[in-house]
């Protein structure tokens, strides 16, 4: 049998229902792979062995017990039983860390479980831990997680991405089949294009909130990433749907067919023919690199061939993007975290008098990137500045819906456009320019602004990095993008890149390989030379 972390997620639940392998044996080879390679990658946070062991054998026994039951009550069985994932250190797990890559979070243990930690609970997954992340989510890179940089798998050099970074690089890794990351202005789609993989933001209240660590809480969505589409849309049917404990969560059903994606490659091809895509000439922004925009295009001959219609389109307001979310995503993080005191969260410092502690608390507790988001946000906030900054954004917001809404009524099925303009960059490239590291995210950010779906698929390499294609769709039309994400990967099912795994996954699985952390301080060693 081959190596039982290279299958996909769907692979491994037929195998489980065969009786062929077990979920103790599956989460075995993916811990193993995990604690081999963490050193190199600093992909998580933590690796709970005990824990994931336990929830395997359980599996085990539910397999076990419907195999008794016969082909009719193995059926019946949920596609996630028995298969490993990965949370990002956001997502409460009940006794388990959620630092949310911060240090004026840890040592916190979460007293309960996320509403997607429980259904994924009820699913049967198997939990393996909790992967890194930019601090409170706030990043493009993973470089400003408190606990060390994340490595991409494909370039030990470069960032995986941001800020699911640990999420993303768990799943190129082969550490697990699924992962969950959180996507604000980009933070799931982006890093996915950089690591070659999957991923999916959802529309915003396709998926509940409730357990998750806050930064923006009008843009903040939870999806899946996958090594395919299969695999992430049949995550996101586990997590998505209403919960009252959050309102924001809308009732709006879940479709069954998120769970039925097409297994033949004719039958996801041929849904190809007839859908009329739009391609946004916006988002081939100031500063894309030749190789993607190359791979862009390429994926985009290859849809049309198979019988798409693509007609170019305008979004007149994308290039209010970037600044209106850097206006409204600052401002309500800096209300959210306002909560992080050393009163009622966060660690206490003692520095004299309430206002020298509660700033040597947030001081020490918070880094650099999260001090300046707060001090735009409530800059923002602030009397006399609110009307012209934070409810002006407010009102282009509007605007950049309307953009994407006007298409809908044209009657396009989705948008097709670059994820990220670059492939993975190297470590400290941009952390000396913020508005450098911003713009990493200019092609993502106004899905999040619409609060629209959008998943990014690898389309190819450039460099030898993977490239990322993002589709972009109406709201609640997830199904509607993963079967056109699905119909991508069967007609280029034989592409050469298709067979590549990341090219650094051997010197990854070195004992003595440097740390993200130091391949960084040496970079920064040389670059000041």
């Amino acid at each position: 049998m081959a190596d039982l972390t290279r299958l996909h997620a769907h692979e491994m639940a037929a195998l489980l229902r065969s009786g062929q392998v077990s979920s103790r044996e599956l989460t075995a080879a993916h811990l193993a792979a995990a604690e081999r390679d963490n050193r190199a990658l600093n992909a998580w946070l933590t690796i709970d062995r005990e824990r994931a062991l336990v929830e395997a054998d359980a599996a085990d026994g539910r397999l076990a017990a419907a195999r008794r039951g016969g082909p009719g009550v193995l059926d019946r069985l949920r596609p996630l039983l028995g298969i490993p994932i990965a949370l990002k250190d956001l997502v409460s797990l009940k006794g388990g860390q959620c630092t949310a890559g911060s240090r004026i979070l840890e040592g916190y243990r979460a007293p309960y479980d996320a509403h997607i930690t429980e259904r994924l609970r009820e699913a049967g997954a198997v939990i393996l831990g909790k992967t890194n992340m930019d601090e409170f989510a706030m990043g493009s890179s993973t470089e400003h997680s408190a606990y060390g940089p994340t490595a991409n798998p494909w370039a030990l050099d470069r960032v995986p991405g941001g800020s699911s970074g640990g999420s993303a690089a768990a799943v190129a890794a082969y550490h697990v089949p699924l992962s969950i990351g959180t996507d604000t202005g980009g933070s799931i789609r982006q890093p996915a294009a950089l690591c070659g993989i999957v991923g999916m933001k959802p529309t915003y209240g396709r998926v509940r909130r409730y357990g998750i660590v806050a930064f923006a809480s009008s843009l903040d969505q939870i999806g899946p990433f996958a090594r395919d589409a299969r695999d992430a849309a049949a995550l996101l049917h586990a997590i998505a749907g209403r919960d009252d404990r959050d309102s924001t969560s809308s009732p709006q059903p879940v479709p069954a067919k998120l769970a039925a994606l097409p297994s033949s490659d004719d039958a996801a091809a041929a849904a190809l023919r007839g859908k009329r895509l739009g391609l946004p000439r916006e988002y081939f922004v100031a500063g894309m690199e030749p190789g993607v925009e190359a791979r862009v295009r390429e994926a985009v001959r290859a849809l049309e061939a198979a019988g798409a219609t693509v007609e170019e389109v305008s979004l007149p307001h994308t290039d209010y993007g970037l600044a209106t979310y850097y206006i409204v995503a600052p401002a309500e993080a800096s209300a959210n975290l306002a909560r992080y005191d050393g009163l009622r969260y966060g660690p206490h410092h003692a520095e004299g008098d309430v206002l020298a502690n509660y700033l040597a608390t947030r001081g020490r507790g918070f880094g650099p990137e999260v001090k300046r988001r707060i001090m735009l946000g409530t800059y923002a906030l602030s009397s006399g500045y609110y009307d012209a900054y934070y409810l002006k954004a407010q009102k282009v917001r509007t605007l950049i819906k309307a953009d994407f809404d006007a298409l809908w009524v044209q009657g396009f099925d989705a948008l097709v456009a670059p994820t990220s303009p670059t492939v993975a960059f190297r470590f400290g490239d941009r952390l000396a320019d913020p508005v450098a590291m911003y713009l990493s995210d200019a092609c993502t950010l106004p899905v999040n602004m619409a609060g629209l779906p959008g998943i990014s698929i690898p389309c190819g390499l450039s460099e030898g990095l993977p490239v990322g294609l993002q589709l972009i769709g109406a709201p609640w039309s997830e199904a509607e993008l993963f079967g056109l994400a699905r119909g991508y990967e069967a007609i280029t099912a034989e592409a050469d890149w298709r067979s590549l795994e990341p090219t650094e996954l051997l010197r990854a699985a070195d004992p003595d390989a440097p740390t993200p952390a130091e391949r960084m301080s040496a970079l920064a060693i040389s670059g000041s030379r």
